[in-house]
């Protein structure tokens, strides 16, 4: 299979019932095997209860800190996706990351334009992070964290690691949706309803404030995190794939892009999956991260 890569240089540069877990072979906890847990917590932005689940590196009893993925479910999934529609547990077993699928309904990880409840990136941004920091031992900084996602939540795993790079220091995307607050309404209607309730009336400040592209041009003092985006060539967002990728490299921001053979489909993601993993694995959880090279390599 051909894999494209193309990367860019930066310019520089409270807790609910007891959780339910179960380890990748269904063996006792206790072993080396990695660990699966199910919890719910109060978030205060949303003002009720929410799932998530956790996969914890095998080695997690043996005592230190480890590297924190938020990895994101997309449109209609929720926070077992990932576990249970891919080989997450499997491609995760020898790395060093505790791996946090939140639920977020069809929130397009976004603090909605419309119903004032709904702060799903307050949630995410700030809730979330705080309920994993408390409750596991995690490298509090940026440098040991990152953010990822497919389809919706790549969408939302970008913006949100834009909007906070002191928060992440990597933001991944399979099939990310990046036009979700530009045009995904009039291109894709099945979508619409609940793309205006999220981000409002075409032209409102809700759109402006989470376009991906928009936020390339917001100035922060914090570097850019670096980028790992992927899409197949037969994906329907293949082409706003191709125009962020554009214009990171325009703009210097560290990034790899992957275009492979596939679809909108959980074979793509499946396959996906793993080596984006490896990436974030290398690329997060040193206290000094290394400047990336660019390269170019077919």
């Amino acid at each position: 299979m051909k894999r494209v890569l193309f990367c860019g240089l930066l310019l520089l540069l409270s807790c609910g019932p007891a959780p339910a877990q179960k380890t990748a072979n269904g063996s006792n906890p206790a072993s080396s095997q990695a660990v699966v847990k199910d919890s719910v917590f109060h978030s205060t932005a949303l003002q009720r209860d929410m799932h998530y689940r956790v996969l914890l590196p095998r080695n997690y009893d043996k005592g230190g800190r480890f590297a924190v993925l938020y990895l994101l479910h997309g449109l209609y999934g929720d926070y077992q996706n990932w576990d249970t529609r891919t080989g997450l547990e499997n491609y995760a077993r020898n790395l060093k990351l505790l791996i946090v699928m939140p639920d977020a309904d069809d929130s397009w990880y976004t603090d909605s334009a419309t119903v004032p409840g709904d702060k799903f990136e307050e949630y995410i941004t700030k809730d979330l992070v705080s309920e994993i920091d408390e409750k596991y031992r995690t490298m509090r900084e940026r440098h040991g964290r990152a953010i990822a996602g497919l389809s919706m939540g790549g969408y939302g795993a970008v913006k949100l690691a834009l909007k906070y790079p002191d928060l992440f220091e990597l933001g991944g995307s399979l099939s990310g949706a990046f036009n979700a607050a530009q045009n995904l309404d009039t291109l894709r209607p099945e979508f619409a309803a609940k793309l205006k309730e999220v981000f409002g009336k075409e032209g409102s400040r809700a759109r402006a404030d989470n376009d991906v592209l928009l936020l390339l041009n917001t100035p922060h003092q914090s570097s850019y995190p670096y980028f790992y985006l992927g899409c197949g060539t037969e994906d329907f967002f293949l082409e706003t794939n191709r125009a962020l990728v554009m214009q990171l490299s325009s703009r210097k921001i560290t990034y790899e892009y992957h275009e492979t053979p596939g679809g909108h489909t959980w074979e793509y993601w499946d396959r996906e999956l793993r080596p984006m993993l490896q990436v974030i694995d290398s690329s997060v959880g040193r206290a000094s991260p290394g400047r990336r090279e660019a390269k170019i390599k077919q």
